[in-house]
């Protein structure tokens, strides 16, 4: 019977962090202290009454999976502390989330939680903090990454996420130690070298780039030293770029669907040029290339039918899901309620008349950047053994 197999990587040295991260179970970023290093006095956000206080949030994009999975957490939160957060879908526009901000703010808004659209320049995040810092209110960027720069503009400002290198290192090892263990399983047609797709997302944002980066690059350096060949692109290693983008920009399955659907088509066990691995910045893409695959005839979770190794990102149900059934092989975690349990804390701060950056340090088990009001959310591993 297939074991689950979680692993939890602690980012820039610090041991001290504790998030769950077993199938099922609860996680969570520990609560704040009492007391910690605040980068503004409790002077500058005590105005803002716990009765007042009005939080409006900013996805950037409801139809992205893991991004629900971080709204559903953070309103169940929210609503724990006696706050009724209003919502808003950016839809992957940023002018319309830049819209909704500014409507906002008009209509009494004092906290402001933005999952920001455009990641590829940090105009649309500066500006956003330049309207937080007229009106006078906190505001905390997340998920999506934000220069430090601009975080570092506005006293009230933070932003909390994950460490974005981190999470392809981490698939590039995982992908590595799986290819060497499996290599003469997964390659199909027996030439010594695995052919791989990898799906981007979005160009310019900075998890879809050190993913695409490191994934491969450190998958390469463990099959190098075990003496294999590196991977080669499905394409050919000639191609200028080595990877498909969401045009949409929204990591989508029905992206990697409709890509998957015209590779195979070209790339199959029949003409000895079928992909054998899928690379996937995030889960939803996995998912995506998989439903492919299966009408294809493979990755069935049978025990008949050929597996194509998929590795994802996100460590969402539907892929937690798949890997138990043997149809999907790793993925890494990004804790969705992590995240939340992270931004409320620094809520919390708030509504309690405090400095938002009160008590989230080192000491208290949080991961922050030096110089910078960031937090980082560790990542972990989901796999099937």
């Amino acid at each position: 019977m297939k074991m689950k197999k979680l692993s939890a990587l602690l980012l820039a040295g610090a041991m001290c962090v504790s998030i769950a991260a077993c199938s099922g179970g609860n996680s969570s970023t520990p609560a704040p202290s009492e007391t910690g290093t605040t980068e503004t006095t409790p002077a500058e956000t005590s105005s803002v009454a716990a009765s007042d206080l009005n939080v409006a949030v900013f996805y950037y994009n409801y139809s992205d999976v893991y991004i629900s999975s971080v709204r559903n957490n953070m309103d169940t939160m929210l609503e724990a502390m006696g706050i009724t957060p209003d919502n808003y879908d950016g839809a992957g526009n940023q002018s319309q989330q830049t819209d909704q901000i500014n409507t906002a703010i008009a209509n009494g808004a004092n906290l402001l939680i933005v999952n920001i659209v455009e990641t590829s320049s940090p105009d649309a995040a500066q500006n956003a903090v330049d309207a937080a810092k007229a009106a006078g209110i906190p505001i905390i960027f997340f998920n999506r990454e934000v220069d430090s720069a601009v975080v570092n503009s506005y006293e009230n400002c933070a932003f909390v996420g994950t460490d974005a290198p981190e999470a392809g290192h981490m698939q590039g090892k995982m992908i590595g130690d799986f290819l060497v263990a499996n290599f003469d399983t997964v390659d199909l047609n027996g030439d010594g070298k695995i052919s791989y797709v990898m799906f981007k997302g979005q160009e310019g944002n900075a998890e879809a780039e050190y993913r695409t980066q490191y994934a491969v690059e450190d998958a390469d350096a463990i099959l190098t030293e075990a003496g294999k060949e590196p991977l080669s692109y499905y394409a050919g290693d000639d191609v200028a770029t080595k990877y498909l983008v969401d045009q949409n920009g929204t990591w989508s399955s029905a992206a990697a669907v409709a890509y998957m659907d015209t590779i195979l088509a070209e790339y199959s066990e029949a003409n000895g040029n079928m992909i054998e691995l899928v690379i996937a910045n995030n889960d939803d893409m996995a998912m995506g290339a998989i439903s492919s695959l299966q009408t294809a005839g493979y990755n069935l979770g049978d025990g008949a039918s050929t597996t194509i190794p998929v590795f994802g990102v996100d460590a969402i149900d539907s892929a937690k899901q798949a890997i138990d059934e043997g149809k999907m092989t790793g993925t890494v975690m990004q804790d969705a309620e992590g995240m939340a349990s992270t931004i409320t804390a620094l809520v919390g701060n708030i509504q309690n008349g405090g400095a938002l950056m009160d008590g989230i340090d080192d000491a208290a088990g949080y991961i922050v950047d030096t110089d910078v009001a960031k937090i980082r959310v560790p990542y972990g591993l989901y796999t099937a053994e």
